[in-house]
């Protein structure tokens, strides 16, 4: 299982980390490590290209910009 961080913008406070968690707890392949305001880092049971891809996905859908963080 490999790890990927993402850097969220937009995560301010509680309610968003919380949000942040939800939307990539639902995403399949995506096992959330920890969830931090202005970052998450997540383990993905697919490639970290294919996880990043679905985590950002997922974000953009509950209304947060995300990228991949090298």
């Amino acid at each position: 299982m490999g790890e990927i961080t993402l850097r969220i913008d937009g995560m301010h406070c509680g309610a968003c980390v919380r949000r942040v968690s939800q939307a990539l707890a639902s995403t399949p392949g995506i096992a959330v490590d920890e969830v931090r305001v202005g970052a998450a880092r997540v383990k993905a049971s697919d490639g970290p290209a294919a996880a990043a891809h679905a985590a950002i996905a997922a974000l953009a859908m509950a209304g947060y910009a995300a990228h991949l963080e090298e």
